[in-house]
């Protein structure tokens, strides 16, 4: 028996010590302070060691200025509860732990990914990484790991894909804030999925996510919810009304969900509704007079819906109503007075099917209206006196200018900037066809045109200018007299289409941000013997970029950035000899670098960022005429590799010296004389613009001066020593060649460039001092050289003076101000990193393996200490029943009895 007794007793020993490393090890799970912090560390140096910074929209040393270790680099402290956005807990259970971080539009820009060190942090209550751009990083299934979270606000941040399933398993969520992302739910039972856990939700905001589902009944019995805001989620079926009901809700936002049907039930007299936007659903039926009930109701947009009958009387009783939206629907009658509600700030009532008749004298009294709609309400008479009356009125929408309806000899109707709204009548395309030239109605809020045509009727239009309004559907087809074509910043979709290419006298052409697609027709090349512009950025156009520009173009101007163009870029480019601007950022071009670009005489700006170009830049050093008016060129965010060759530079002869004469804007100028006229002459200047990093921050140039200079090869992979011949661009104002592999010393020559006002030469593998001729850089106000392999004194004095630590970080061997290592008077030795762990992209304080393997060990070593615990117990109650004979174990029958004995 003792034998046994010492076996067990072992046993008994190995059992409590894997108890006790199991506890440590799920106890170990939780992170110290000191590890939270450092994991928070990493993930800021997650976001900086990555390509993107190239189009982030702020410098990430400006983003996180406190977050930065509070030692020297030798002995790292980290104290993160002083850091901006982070919140510690005070109270026994969570003291010291990181609880809150807020981050919220701070300019942030990268990728979140599975290992990212955030989803260590598993004492978050809230997390708000709102009003960023992640660049449409997927939402990993990581953030599940933080089970404590209170509150989620990743709205606004350029997330995309599938929302993964572990948020419904964030039970304690009060507050769920997905909004305005490019996300969509997996399934029609996707949204019953993601919500059904969450029975305590205050807040619900899934606004712009791709729902494509009926609204779940069950939402009606979520007592705690106090908003709900679904705008344009593709909802669908008929919204439960009970949710009208719910004794806390305040916020209902359920607008621009077209295929959404409901109707009104009864309101309560004890409903806390304050804002009800149900505008562009299929909400139909009639309004209850019972809608009086809701005394704390301050905005009712009821627009573009399918109400009938009339509005009740009842609504004048609503004191607290400030922007009250009808327009657009089947309503009857009159409406009633809105006296009463003295704080009514926006009243729309347009296109409805109200009695004819005069405007009621009542509306003259609304003292706080700011904004009346009322066009399209078969009104009698004109603007009525009284409205003189609304002293804060500032936007006043009638009916298209009737008057309007009886000019057939109009040659230019200028109505831009004019508050216009909604559908522009369908007599306006009877309306002068013979003699109209120009028409302007940019600057409104058009929506649309009634029989909207494929052809504009205007036999001798030469100019369309409809931008900045909301136009939406296809793009209608001008007359071949076209000469300026304006289009831009609307809701226009579908193709452009081949009819497009007749307008031969066509020299404009801008339809930037829009939501236009499809490939570009080939022909609209052949349009480069008349277009002077060609602006089709920021759409969703595809496919390769057309190749038939034609000998002779007088193409000055070609912006196709921020779509999605692959391929290689067309050779006839070359034939292109007057463009002075090409930009072609952010799409997948695949190509080498286009160093025949580099004949053409008059080009100032090339932009390539964001693409797949790839190989070494390979060019003549010899050929004089290589970019000899290049100013501003940014490669930034490509594939490119290999060595520059130390002459590279010699040929840019625009930045070669400082320029001393004159700023102007880069603009083209387009003069024409309307057809039928002797003398007159219409001349448009249109302005260059472009987005670019600048001082560390991305700056969008609506105006480029011809005297800014810059040159942007960030997130390459470079290689080799930086180009002697950079030294001679005395005119250079930025210069960015980080997140490299640049080796070698920095050069001092530099120092000469008395221009430069940024420098960025992070990321790299560089080596040496930091030349002192840099301090007689007196326009300097960015210099960042962090993550090098630089040693020895920092420069003083001057311009210096203003840099902090962020500009020299991951450089061990750098001492001096405003470093707190002090120079000494031998070489610096090598000094650890700033953590003990890697801040590497690559490595991840926590990964998911190692939570994984977490919760196994858990699971496993406390089973096995239960199942050592009962089999102790049932060893002592039934040892009579065990025997040892000859090393061989023996057990009784399942059928043997008691006092049996045992098996021989």
């Amino acid at each position: 028996m003792a034998p046994y007794m010492n076996h067990l007793s072992l046993l008994q020993t190995i059992s409590l010590l894997y108890f006790f490393f199991t506890l440590i090890t799920c106890i170990g799970s939780s992170l110290s302070h000191d590890e939270e912090c450092s994991a928070l560390f990493q993930f800021k140096q997650s976001l900086i060691h990555q390509d993107d910074e190239a189009f982030c929209t702020a410098s990430w040393f400006q983003t996180f200025h406190t977050w930065k270790p509070t030692g020297n680099t030798s002995d790292t402290i980290f104290d993160c509860c002083s850091w901006y956005g982070v919140e510690c807990g005070n109270d026994d259970r969570e003291y010291g732990h990181v609880i809150g971080l807020d981050l919220s539009e701070r300019s942030i820009c990268g990728h979140i990914n599975s290992n990212s060190t955030l989803f260590s942090l598993v004492h978050l209550q809230h997390l708000n990484l709102a009003m960023n751009n992640f660049v449409e990083s997927q939402i990993p299934s990581e953030i599940g790991h933080l089970n404590q979270l209170r509150s989620l606000n990743l709205s606004y941040s350029r997330f995309s894909g599938q929302i993964p399933n572990e948020i419904s398993q964030l039970i304690q969520l009060s507050s769920l804030d997905l909004s305005q992302n490019l996300l969509k739910l997996q399934s029609p039972s996707g949204f019953k999925n993601l919500v059904q856990n969450l029975t305590g939700i205050k807040e619900l905001h899934l606004s712009g996510v791709d729902i494509s589902s009926s609204v779940p009944h069950f939402l009606a019995n979520f007592s705690s919810l106090g908003s709900v805001m679904l705008q344009n989620c593709l909802l669908q079926d008929e919204f439960p009304a009970a949710i009208f009901q719910l004794q806390k809700l305040k916020i209902l936002d359920l607008s621009f969900n077209t295929n959404l049907t409901g109707a009104f039930s009864e309101f309560r007299n004890s409903s806390l509704l304050e804002f009800v936007n149900l505008r562009s659903t299929n909400f139909s039926g009639i309004v209850p007079e019972s809608l009086s009930n809701l005394n704390h109701l301050r905005v009712l947009s009821l627009n573009d819906c399918s109400f009938s009958g009339h509005i009740p009387g009842s609504i004048s009783n609503m004191t607290q109503i400030t922007i009250l939206g009808l327009g657009r629907n089947k309503f009857t009658g009159f409406v009633p007075s809105l006296v009463s509600p003295s704080k009514l700030v926006t009243l729309e009532l347009s296109d409805s099917r109200f009695d004819k008749g005069f405007l009621p004298n009542w509306f003259g009294m609304l003292a706080e209206l700011n904004e009346l709609l009322v066009w399209d309400m078969d009104i009698n008479g004109e603007i009525p006196a009284f409205l003189a009356n609304l002293t804060k009125l500032s936007a006043l929408a009638w009916e298209f200018p009737a008057f309007l309806r009886f000019q057939n000899k109009l040659e230019i109707l200028f109505l831009d900037s004019n508050k216009i709204d909604g559908m522009v009548p369908v007599w306006i395309w009877n309306n002068s066809k013979e003699t109209l030239h120009v028409i302007d109605l940019s600057n409104n809020s058009i929506t649309g045109f009634h029989q909207h045509p494929q052809f504009l009727p205007w036999r001798h239009l030469q100019v369309f200018d409809i931008e900045n309004n909301q136009l939406r559907g296809q793009l209608p087809i001008p007359p071949q007299t076209t000469v300026v074509y304006l289009a831009s910043n609307n809701n226009l979709t579908g193709e452009i289409p081949p009819l497009i290419c007749e307008l031969k006298s066509l020299r404009a052409l801008s339809l930037t941000s829009n939501n236009m697609s499809g490939h570009l027709p080939p022909c609209v090349g052949k349009l480069s013997n008349s277009l002077v512009l060609l602006d089709l950025s920021i759409n969703n156009f595809q496919g390769i970029m057309m190749n038939e520009f034609m000998h002779g173009s007088l193409l000055e101007y070609i912006d196709l950035s921020k779509n999605q163009f692959t391929g290689e870029l067309p050779r006839s480019l070359t034939n292109c000899t007057n463009l002075e601007f090409l930009n072609l950022a952010d799409n997948s071009f695949h190509d080498g670098f286009p160093s025949w670009l580099g004949n053409l005489p008059n080009l100032q700006i090339l932009m390539l960022r964001s693409n797949k170009f790839y190989g070494p830049i390979q060019s003549s050093t010899t050929v004089s005429s290589q970019f000899p008016k290049l100013r501003i060129i940014d490669l930034s965010n490509n594939n490119f590799n290999g060595q520059l060759h130390p002459k590279y530079f010699q040929t840019w002869n625009a930045m070669r010296s400082v320029y001393g004469g004159e700023s102007s804007v880069m603009e083209s100028e387009i003069s024409f004389k309307p057809s039928g006229t002797t003398d007159t002459y219409l001349t448009g200047i249109f302005s260059y613009s472009m987005t670019i990093i600048h001082k560390g921050v991305r700056t969008e140039y609506e105006k480029i001066l011809t005297i800014f200079t810059a040159i942007d090869l960030c997130c390459n992979h470079f290689e080799g020593e930086i180009p002697q011949s950079l030294q001679d661009l005395r005119g250079l104002e930025s210069l960015n060649l980080s997140n490299n592999h640049f080796s070698g010393r920095v050069l001092p020559s530099l120092g000469f460039l008395k221009n430069l006002e940024s420098l960025d030469l992070s990321q790299n593998q560089l080596s040496g001092e930091i030349p002192q001729q840099f301090v007689q850089l007196n326009f300097l106000s960015i210099f960042n050289v962090s993550f090098n392999h630089l040693d020895g004194r920092i420069p003083n004095g001057k311009q210096f003076d203003t840099f902090e630590n962020d500009s020299y970080m991951g450089n061990p061997r750098l001492c001096g101000e405003p470093l707190s290592k002090e120079c000494k008077g031998s070489k610096a030795t090598t000094v650890p990193p700033v953590s003990s762990m890697s801040i590497s992209e690559s490595d991840s304080l926590l990964p998911n393996e190692t939570i994984d393997w977490i919760f196994v060990f858990c699971g496993v070593g406390s089973g096995l200490v239960v199942g050592v615990v009962i089999g102790n117990i049932l060893y002592e109650r039934y040892s009579d029943r065990f025997t040892k004979r000859k090393d061989i174990w023996v057990r009784p029958l399942s059928n043997t009895r008691k006092n049996q004995g045992t098996i021989p």
